[in-house]
């Protein structure tokens, strides 16, 4: 099949990316959530995303329009599904309202639709079934879009195959490069290599090893990144980090999982909110003495 119309199902820090990039390869978007104030906050984000892509040359004006002139928004979700090709569902990482949304989608999407999730965790064996149509839902994970341009491919037992292509296909119209997770795992590839570093940086310093700022500094130095693995927590989102470290049930992701609360308690998820383990626009680890002998 032909794919045309794609329909973002919540429209988080992730999703707005996706569809954006998504108007911008030419396919026509609905972004889809419950309140209008999340909608307003994903037409701020697309703005200032637009706006840095123009500064840095890789949209012109014209192209920009055109761009918009693609981009739908909805609260309605019948409506916004009436002639979809295909979804990608970013809502919460967090299994019992991914169920409900994908129960939902299953009674009022047309027949033609392929299901896609974005979930960085969960397995899509976990929410196949209940979307109604197991053989059209597959994991199609993508990470930053723009800057870090991989999507992850990792069907469940059941996915119809010829879904592989048709979405490899996809994900190289949308300037990624996409890969194929042959089984089932947690995390597909990066994710999963990146929660061995941020568990291990979560234990030296819940276990008061060295400060946050030093195991930042001892991966930045040795790596040579612009960020350790506190400042890519910020980056992912403590909330979104929470979500995964809760469910294991081994001491030291438990104790991770409790100090990544306090914060989130105080409403310091990363750098949506402005704060987490660092103060934004301007984290400490930016200054040009952080890494100063």
């Amino acid at each position: 099949m032909e794919i045309k119309n794609i329909t973002i199902i919540g429209t988080g820090n992730l999703g707005t990316r996706i569809g954006l990039q998504a108007a911008i390869s030419g396919y026509q978007v609905i972004f889809y959530d419950i309140s209008d104030t999340a909608i307003e906050k994903a037409k701020s984000v697309i703005d200032k995303i637009i706006f840095q892509l123009i500064k840095a040359g890789t949209l012109t004006d014209d192209k920009k329009q055109a761009t918009l002139s693609r981009i739908n928004y909805s609260t309605d979700l019948e409506s916004a599904l009436s002639d979809c090709d295909l979804i990608s569902e970013s809502v919460t990482e967090e299994l019992s309202i991914k169920e409900e949304v994908w129960k939902q989608i299953g009674e009022v999407a047309p027949a033609k639709t392929i299901f896609t999730t974005n979930t960085s965790y969960l397995l899509p064996s976990q929410l196949a079934n209940i979307s109604g149509r197991p053989e059209k839902f597959c994991a199609f994970h993508f990470h930053d879009v723009f800057y870090a341009r991989v999507v992850d491919i990792m069907p469940h037992p059941t996915t119809d195959p010829t879904l592989i292509p048709l979405l490899q296909e996809l994900g190289k119209s949308l300037n990624q490069v996409p890969v194929i997770v042959k089984k089932e795992s947690p995390g597909y590839i990066f994710n999963f290599m990146l929660m061995a570093v941020l568990g291990a940086a979560g234990r030296l310093k819940t276990k008061d090893i060295a400060s946050m700022e030093d195991i930042d500094r001892s991966w930045m130095v040795n790596f040579h990144t612009p960020t350790g693995p506190f400042g890519i927590i910020d980056n992912i989102g403590l909330d979104t980090a929470w979500h995964v470290v809760k469910e294991r049930e081994d001491a030291a992701s438990q104790a991770f999982a409790k100090l990544l609360k306090e914060y989130i308690d105080q409403g310091k998820l990363g750098e949506k909110t402005g704060e987490g383990f660092y103060k934004y626009p301007k984290p400490a680890y930016r200054d040009v003495g952080f890494l100063k002998g």
